[in-house]
């Protein structure tokens, strides 16, 4: 049964209260529908900027999605106006079959944003606590506080925490008012490798009574590791939708590595055509193509290369072939 609901704010941390039992979270209806999406902004000098780009996704309750792009891909945008933070121009949003704004103030929704939204002087205990009580749900913080991993802090204040600690603490903030949509910006950075285990253990549970998890992230690894799905924006425009290997599988050929000097990489993009992408980090070229056997024996018989490596494209090969805009190729220096 739902009680009643209240949507508070705090800084760039935004609570939405519901407290939906986990067998109650599996409507009928998506947790997000998304048709033709569209919002510009006015840019510097008058003229439009296009924001996002017309886009199109469902997310089904229960799943654990990654949103990933570069900056200025629109992700920002698109998850202000799934919370009801900013309107479209055009198209149509629903959150579990109504408007992002309704949702909110059913008390469906609860987005942790990375910055912001702490009191410094009040202990990491007394925040859950004071969070908890507008809620009415104080007694649930000493739960929260061990499903984030914050409990052995409790008495430490929020200016001594570490960037991870606060993060571990916004999300214990995020877990009050057991939301059926969680929305995370960044949720891990500044978390050691220990801490981000437990916190995407607590998610994969939580998914698994129903919750739906939207994160959006930096880390390649995290997304791959926890995401049962990823939707990658560049210029305003989902442009891969899909699991890690049909993600993959979009970034056509395979990724051909070596070490070799500036001329001679230069002379074998221009004696293999197949090669459709090229990209040099810390000394090590990497050359995408369709006919890798052929930039293998190119590079073997005709090069001094060393330390050659063919294999299928990772997702980061992948994010960066399918979120390039044209011309912003990387060549070697």
């Amino acid at each position: 049964m739902r009680m009643g609901s209240r949507a508070r704010g705090c800084g760039n941390v935004t609570y939405m209260n519901t407290t939906a039992i986990g067998a109650t979270r599996l409507d009928q209806a998506p947790a997000i529908s998304v048709r033709d999406l569209r919002k510009t902004f006015r840019g510097p000098h008058g003229a439009a900027v296009t924001a996002v780009d017309g886009i199109n996704l469902t997310i089904g309750a229960g799943e654990v999605v990654a949103f990933l792009g570069p900056n200025g891909a629109g992700k920002t945008t698109t998850i202000d106006m799934l919370l009801g933070l900013t309107r479209p121009v055009g198209g149509g949003i629903e959150v579990f079959g109504t408007s992002p704004e309704q949702a909110a103030r059913g008390g469906r929704v609860s987005a942790v944003m990375q910055s912001g939204g702490l009191l410094p002087e009040f202990t990491v205990e007394e925040t859950v606590r004071v969070v908890a009580s507008t809620f009415g749900v104080t007694d649930t913080v000493d739960d929260v506080m061990a499903r984030a991993s914050i409990s052995s802090i409790a008495g430490r204040k929020v200016s001594k925490c570490s960037g991870g600690e606060q993060q571990r603490l916004k999300f214990a903030l995020a877990l009050l008012p057991d939301p059926d949509l969680i929305v995370l910006d960044e949720p891990t950075a500044g978390m050691d490798v220990e801490s981000r285990r437990a916190f995407w253990a607590t998610m994969r549970a939580d998914a698994g009574e129903g919750r739906t998890v939207l994160f959006a992230t930096h880390y390649l690894e995290e997304a791959d590791d926890f995401a049962d799905r990823i939707i990658m924006m560049a210029a305003g425009r989902v442009v891969a939708d899909g699991t890690t290997a049909e993600i993959r599988a979009q970034a056509s050929g395979r990724v051909v590595s070596a070490v070799l000097g500036r001329e001679e990489l230069s002379r074998v993009r221009a004696a293999i055509p197949a090669i459709t992408d090229v990209t040099v980090r810390g000394g090590r070229a990497f050359l995408t193509s369709s006919d890798s056997d052929a930039v293998g024996r190119y590079l073997f018989t005709q090069t001094s290369a060393r330390d050659v490596e063919i294999a299928a494209p990772n997702l980061e090969d992948a994010f960066i072939s399918l979120t390039r805009q044209p011309g912003s190729e990387e060549v070697p220096a």
